[in-house]
């Protein structure tokens, strides 16, 4: 019996009471949730419904929980309920119902984990959102991971969702940009507010390979293309940067197309106004337009376009947010540095002058800043830590996992002595050598004649196959928290827990016979089991963008 399955089984038994009852009290499926108790020899499973109910049908809360447990234990795969504490059903099933989620497991493969705990929401991931006139750094390589590990589980619980990488490609800063790779092709100096570095002498020497005609060029004319060609080059190596890191974006948009205009012949820019003043909250005062943001909390009202007719960033913000809504999504991410907390109020007043519901409608994700002991600072950009240095360095496994096994709301300082050990005390080694070890076990049980031709779960009886069973089957329920939370770090340490319980199970229970025992149906059954942990570990693994070997 799989959770889901006993689930849906709970909830006809709770409503069958209720309806029993009368009144006008109901309860949804989702209120009717299975949790692991603390102590595992209280049951696999336990159900507070009784105490979440009681109030309403002014009932004690074991009276409700003593009438449910009686067609609970009725039910097929049950083996025991007992009402406990102030209202808690506390569950436990059969050897062969508790083990048969091992097959489930293996024959859903890839598929295990995935649920439908987002099941029509559609949501717009942002993160990383680098502006290009640089290589990525070691706080892009936070956001970077935790943003795909987010997206990876949102995906993976049901929701339609798109992840973007906004590119900040408007504004004086790109003039800068361009001004200071003309300056390293003609070997002058870094001007004001420029941008220093060898990767910007790289990309001048790139950019007069690719157009030796620049040289040619009037000064202004030069300019502007080693600012297009520079930038072209620098966002080919953000993106391949990533792609090593192995976070791919769905959408890469660009902040300039807000302000081009289309076939109408206005901006999004434009157009954006225009809905935020229908809205009621636009307003000029000393030649500009404001846009009265303190209606929905914010510090101030925000200048959307100044008395010059100049647009402001702010006005880049609500057409992008505004678009997001028109390509149909109705909730927005934003994964932030630290150095964003101001962007939080501003947002969601944003969202709240759109006619959106800021407390539904958008999340504003601030991650905190992560240091390496011992990291370098990059030799061609001169005052950062690079990503492709720290992943040469480390490895993307390493790095990857180190990132999302952290809530996105700490601050982090990663060991790399330990983070290249190939030992326990390495959590991605230890995950990912408890998979390479299933699958070491499956080679020996191919060579012993074991195989998968008999399961008989009533044959898993062992302390430790209890224990595993029962993390097996928490997988879906953990996947979907880290989505509803947009914690992905709850699924690296569940991967842990998980790993040491098949280590555990290992020590005690052999899938390949000693000696010249014979193949028992025991053996095949625990082979089942071993594969089952190693499609999980597996599918976690996945879920923070880290490999899984099948030998170490």
């Amino acid at each position: 019996m799989t959770p889901a399955e006993l689930s849906a089984a709970l909830f006809e038994i709770v409503t069958a009471e209720l309806d029993r009852r009368g009144g006008d009290v109901t309860v949804t499926s989702d209120e009717v949730t299975l949790e692991r108790p603390k102590n595992r020899d209280h049951g696999d499973w336990t159900l507070n419904i009784a105490m979440k109910l009681a109030k309403p049908l002014s009932v004690a809360p074991r009276e409700l929980a003593s009438a449910l447990s009686g067609p609970i234990g009725d039910l097929d795969g049950v083996s025991r309920v007992e009402v406990a504490g102030p209202g808690f059903i506390n569950i436990r099933l059969n050897a062969g119902a508790a083990g048969a989620i091992a097959q489930t497991i293996v024959e859903r493969g890839e598929a295990y984990g995935r649920n439908d705990a987002l099941a029509g929401q559609s949501i717009n991931l942002e993160f990383v959102s680098a502006n290009p006139t640089g290589p990525l750094h070691i706080g892009h390589t936070r956001w970077a991971a935790l943003g795909d590990s987010i997206a990876r589980v949102l995906t993976a619980s049901g929701a339609r969702m798109v992840s973007e990488f906004y590119i900040n490609d408007a504004g004086n800063q790109m003039d800068n940009f361009g001004a200071s790779v003309y300056a390293a092709l003609m070997g002058e100096p870094t001007p004001e507010n420029g941008y220093p570095g060898k990767y910007v002498a790289d990309l001048a020497a790139r950019v007069k390979v690719q157009h030796p005609e620049i040289l040619s060029l009037e000064p202004d004319a030069a300019r502007d293309l080693a600012r297009e060609a520079g930038y072209a080059l620098q966002l080919s190596d953000i993106r391949e940067s990533l792609a090593k890191f192995n976070v791919k974006f769905n959408v890469w948009f660009s902040e300039r197309s807000l302000h081009a205009a289309d076939e109408t012949g206005s901006s999004h820019v434009e157009r954006a106004i225009e809905r935020l003043r229908a809205q009621g909250h636009v307003f000029e005062q000393d030649g500009a337009v404001w846009v009265r943001t303190t209606d929905f909390g914010d510090d101030k009202d925000r200048v959307i376009r100044r008395s010059n007719g100049v647009y402001t960033y702010f006005a880049s913000d609500a057409a992008y947010y505004l678009d997001k809504g028109d390509r149909g999504f109705a909730h927005k991410i934003y994964l932030l540095g630290a150095d964003h907390h101001g962007y939080v109020h501003r947002l969601k007043a944003l969202a709240g002058a759109a006619g959106d519901d800021p407390e539904r409608d958008i999340e504003v994700l601030i991650g905190q800043l992560v240091s390496i002991n011992g990291a370098r600072l990059s030799k061609r950009a001169g005052n950062i830590i690079e990503l492709d240095d720290l992943r040469e360095w480390l490895g993307t496994d390493a790095l990857r996992y180190s990132l999302a096994r952290y809530p996105a709301d700490s601050p982090l300082t990663l060991d790399p002595e330990l983070l290249t050990k190939r030992t326990n005390d390495n959590p991605v080694f230890y995950v990912q050598y408890a998979h390479a070890r299933t699958h070491q076990v499956a080679r020996n049980a191919a060579q012993s004649g074991v195989d998968r031709s008999v399961f008989e779960p009533e044959l898993l009886t062992h302390e430790t196959e209890n224990n595993l069973v029962g993390l097996l089957a928490e997988f879906p329920r953990i996947v979907a928290q880290a989505a509803r939370l947009r914690e992905p770090h709850r699924v690296a340490r569940y991967l842990e827990e998980l790993a040491a319980a098949y280590h555990r199970w290992y020590d005690n229970c052999r899938v390949t016979p000693l000696g010249d025992e014979s193949v028992t149906d025991v053996h095949r059954t625990r082979l089942w089991l071993n594969d089952a942990t190693g499609v999980v570990l597996r599918n976690g693994l996945g879920l923070i963008g880290v490999s899984a070997p099948e030998r170490m």
